[in-house]
This record gives C-alpha cells, sequence and structure tokens, in this order.
C-alpha cells in the first residue's frame, strides 16, 4: 500500500473515483465536475483543494481529497476530508485507513485544530470504520446549505 500526494496526471482517475463514490452515495447524476474544473481547483494558481491516492502494486486504488477550515475558537485552521474513496475491490484492505492516516499527518503537520468530515446517516459501514479510527459523532451539529437558485436569492438580498 502506498499514498502519495496527487499530481495533475491523476485528475482523470480522481474524477473517476469521484463518479464512482456519487453511484455509491445515490446521486449518480449529481457529479458536475469535469477535467478543466478539477484541475484547476487541485492544481491551477490558487488550488481550492488537494488530494492523495491509494495505490497497490503502482495502480490507483483510492483517493482522499481534503482543503483547509478555520475554527474561530481555536484559532488554528483545520483540514477537512471532502471525499474519502476506495474501490469495492480493495475495501478492508487498509488502504482507508492508510488515506485517513496520511491525513491525520498532514493535519498535524500544518498544525491543524481538528481533522473532520461528514458521513451521510446511512452509511453504517463508514460511521463504523470511523468510528474504529477514533472520530466522534457531532450529533448536535447539522449541516445547512444553500446552493442554486437559493444561493443567488440570497446574495440577491432576499
Amino acid at each position: 500500500m502506498n499514498v502519495r500526494a496527487a499530481v495533475s496526471g491523476d485528475v482523470g482517475t480522481i474524477l473517476r473515483f469521484v463518479r464512482e463514490l456519487a453511484e455509491y452515495e445515490r446521486e449518480p447524476d449529481a457529479v458536475k465536475a469535469d477535467d478543466a474544473m478539477m484541475t484547476d481547483a487541485l492544481f491551477g494558481e490558487r488550488p481550492a483543494a488537494e488530494a492523495l491516492i491509494a495505490e497497490v502494486a503502482g495502480e490507483p486504488v483510492g483517493f482522499a481529497l481534503f482543503f483547509h477550515n478555520f475554527s474561530t475558537w481555536e484559532g488554528r485552521r483545520g483540514l477537512y476530508l471532502e471525499d474519502l474513496y476506495v474501490t469495492p475491490a480493495v475495501r478492508g484492505s487498509g488502504a482507508g485507513k492508510a488515506l485517513l492516516k496520511a491525513c491525520a499527518r498532514i493535519a498535524l503537520e500544518r498544525g491543524c485544530a481538528r481533522f473532520e468530515w461528514a458521513v451521510l446517516d446511512w452509511n453504517q459501514p463508514a460511521i463504523d470504520f470511523y468510528r474504529a479510527m477514533g472520530a466522534v459523532g457531532m450529533d448536535e451539529w447539522t449541516v445547512q446549505r444553500v446552493s442554486g437558485d437559493a444561493l443567488a436569492r440570497l446574495a440577491a438580498g432576499g
């Protein structure tokens, strides 16, 4: 098992993994990102995120995509894991754990106060995996989202 930083040549693989994750999460048509968007987001002038690739025998088998957030209470940035995905054929092999450990090391190296992510409430295998890694559910918090037309209305003052 090898975990490495993604390079621009990995964008196609990352997008394939994103689409497979969307399928697993019951949103197969939700992915709007394309190669150009992902290349700019990960490797452009002002990258918005970073990614790690897990490999077995030189073949990509999973990825983690993350970015920094900030805690006003802690006064320090954190690391937010947007996506963690391992192909079904190698689940249970340690790839997911290796990716999480690599992200945790990055968080510590960069002085982050926390490492956090969201998980769908029906995804019990993932929840169990995360709990086994030491994650604690933030049950009293709920995610809020404004997007699309609602975002435009809010921005316009309405």
